[in-house]
């Protein structure tokens, strides 16, 4: 079995693919930095490498504090985050595309 989302097939295993494709997959959540750490299983110091890099640029934001802890969602308000969204629909159409393909018979095409 495949547990690869069509970001991460498409692109990479890369950290900021990894954080990105994390956040599409769980948009009902927020996660402080320690969370997606834990949930991503990469190291400290590659994960705020590549999350200042998300931040800088306006990916991600701060929706709210639990006590010290900053909580992180993607930015939806985001030009970047809507065309990601919009690259990894159209990539799932395709991909399913190819699935159905596969599944009719030569005859039928």
């Amino acid at each position: 079995m495949n547990d690869k989302t069509i970001l991460v097939e498409t692109f990479g295993n890369s950290p900021i693919i990894r954080i990105i494709d994390f956040f599409i997959d769980n948009p009902l959540s927020d996660y402080s930095k320690e969370e997606l750490i834990k949930h991503l299983g990469i190291s400290k110091i590659t994960f705020y490498k590549y999350f200042a890099i998300l931040e800088s640029n306006g990916v991600v934001e701060v929706i709210r504090k639990v006590g010290k802890a900053k909580m992180y969602k993607l930015n939806e308000k985001s030009d970047v985050v809507k065309k990601i969204k919009e690259l990894v629909w159209v990539l799932g159409i395709k991909a399913t595309e190819k699935s159905i393909q596969k599944e009719i018979p030569i005859a039928l095409r």
